[in-house]
């Protein structure tokens, strides 16, 4: 298992959307994934114009299937870092979260 800090723009128009699909507890339950991203979606920190959070994956490339799934739907530009666990969320202590109830 690896954890990548990740860096993507939002489409903001796509957000709400995104919202309610964390919100009804559908990306949590897709396999083998959804915990996962589920957790780091709803902790994502605003870091100007880019949306940051901490990732933990199995997948060559990074994310793939969590693109394919989700993430392609909502973000571009999307870029990732390699990390030791927790490390990214430490790093983004103090910025402003995305969501304000995760």
């Amino acid at each position: 298992m690896a954890h990548y800090l990740v860096r993507a723009k939002a489409l903001p128009h796509k957000l709400p959307e995104l919202r309610s699909r964390l919100d009804s507890g559908e990306i949590r339950a897709m396999q083998p994934f959804g915990k996962a991203l589920d957790h780091s979606l709803r902790n994502a920190r605003v870091e100007g114009e880019w949306l940051v959070w901490e990732e933990e994956d199995y997948c060559r490339p990074p994310l793939a299937m969590e693109r394919a799934a989700v993430l392609d739907a909502y973000f571009t530009d999307l870029g990732v870092e390699r990390v030791e666990g927790g490390e990214g969320w430490k790093r983004l202590e103090g910025l402003p979260r995305l969501w304000e109830v995760p």
